[in-house]
């Protein structure tokens, strides 16, 4: 019987969020300042991922795993990594979130390591702006690599959309639509005040409740889904042509969901994060190497967890393609 994880207010630990590197072709307007240089230096291995996650799974109960960064694809190990987890007992859902420029290439061979699903970010369906905002002309990249894992049965698949204002909150329509069409579901993120807009936060938030105001043209009929410990708040939404799709609202900001909070954030370099938007609460590389120590790592993990506050605070202190989201 394993020993479930807990921070200070007695939130029981079950997800994983572990970034695979901070390197990402991509320079999203929300997530990478410009002078942001990745180093990558002192990542754990595939075989310290392997051990870390099967010690948590096995001793501890996190039954979630997502891989994140950064982006995970520009990770050259990435294959074996997801085929050592895809071998752990009792871990049910292994997942990644990606912004989908390999996938078109790479979707099968994730699947048949397996990886069970993946959240692709996808901001605008319109090329200029797509580029725009990720400093990437790769739209149809994309476009064609969501086509790919859905082939691929890397599902249920989910969009992510960071909505901007003065950027991207006009397309959320035709997102929707697009979500309707593919089968997959859609997922807006209020903006969080971190990263290169940070200082612009107040001119460029847009709240979830003014995104529904956005989409009451192309929507009928909202029927809430349930939360549990799920961080979107989830609707299966019927649009005004009779089709259906569902539809998520991550909202930091406007309702946290603190209080359910169920993760814990490990970067590539070993560093543990109680939470998104706070400070690093130390290393757990001492638990890992030269050798993999079981009781030195849960000293770590708990000396980290009893750090995780009760909300996060109103700042975000670290640079998003360091952690993932």
């Amino acid at each position: 019987m394993f020993a479930m994880m807990h921070d200070c207010f007695e939130r029981n630990i079950r997800y994983l969020r572990l970034s695979l590197t901070g390197a990402c072709p991509m320079r999203c307007t929300y997530c990478r300042p410009a002078f942001y240089r990745n180093t990558d230096r002192s990542l754990m291995t595939a075989s310290e991922i392997e051990s870390l996650v099967r010690y948590l799974v096995v001793e501890h109960g996190v039954s979630k795993v997502r891989l994140t960064g950064g982006d995970p694809t520009t990770r050259p190990d990435l294959v074996e990594i997801i085929e050592r987890l895809a071998t752990i007992p009792g871990l049910r859902d292994l997942a990644m979130t990606t912004n989908g420029l390999t996938l078109e290439r790479m979707a099968d061979r994730y699947a048949d390591a397996g990886l069970m699903r993946v959240n692709v970010s996808l901001d605008s369906l319109d090329r200029d702006q797509f580029a725009c905002i990720t400093g990437v002309d790769g739209l149809e990249r994309v476009l064609a690599g969501i086509d790919a894992a859905v082939n691929a049965r890397l599902t249920p698949l989910k969009i992510n959309t960071v909505v901007l204002r003065g950027d991207n909150e006009t397309q959320l329509p035709s997102l929707v639509n697009f979500a309707a069409d593919r089968g997959v579901a859609i997922r807006f993120i209020e903006l969080m005040p971190m990263g290169p807009l940070a200082e612009q936060w107040a001119d460029r938030y847009v709240s979830a409740e003014q995104m529904r105001q956005i989409l009451q043209p192309v929507t009928a009929i909202w029927q809430p889904l349930p939360q549990g410990s799920d961080s979107a708040k989830r609707y299966k939404v019927v649009l005004r042509d009779g089709r259906k799709t569902e539809v998520g609202f991550i909202t930091p900001m406007s309702c946290n969901f603190c209080s359910a909070c169920s993760r814990i954030r490990i970067a590539a370099d070993g560093m543990l994060y109680p939470c998104l938007m706070d400070q690093p609460r130390g290393s757990i590389l001492p638990g890992l190497r030269p050798r993999f120590d079981p009781a030195r790592l849960d000293r770590l993990l708990s000396e980290g967890l009893a750090k995780k506050a009760a909300e996060h605070p109103q700042r975000g202190f670290i640079v998003m393609t360091h952690i993932g989201g």
